[in-house]
């Protein structure tokens, strides 16, 4: 389970490097929800990943260590929240820089064909 976790993130990772440095527009904004996405699953992971665990302790005495963290799950709930209205809003301002100026490149410059 680590290691397809690890794998996913790294991928994820390198997926959105290489589209944030592309040209256009479109991919840049691509490649920060591909980060956040590896971002997010990072956080989930370093909260001790359980499957099997609740989140919540009871009243009796008992070690933590069986416990899920909620604190990363929290976290990353609200990363989850604020990425998706950040994407709306970079898409919307996408749209009216294209619309403005006619072309979706990072630069504003056409390459030569």
């Amino acid at each position: 389970m680590e290691a397809v976790l690890s794998l996913a993130i790294g991928i994820l990772t390198a997926s959105g490097l290489w589209l944030l440095f592309r040209p256009r527009t479109f991919q840049v904004v691509l490649g920060l929800s591909l980060l956040s996405y590896a971002v997010n699953l990072f956080i989930v992971a370093a909260g001790r990943l359980r499957t099997d665990a609740p989140p919540i302790i009871g009243k009796e005495a008992v070690d933590p260590a069986l416990y899920a963290d909620p604190v990363p799950q929290a976290l990353v709930l609200t990363a989850i929240v604020i990425s998706f209205a950040t994407t709306a809003l970079l898409l919307v301002v996408l749209l009216a820089s294209r619309g403005l100026t006619g072309t979706d490149h990072v630069d504003g410059e056409e390459e030569d064909q």
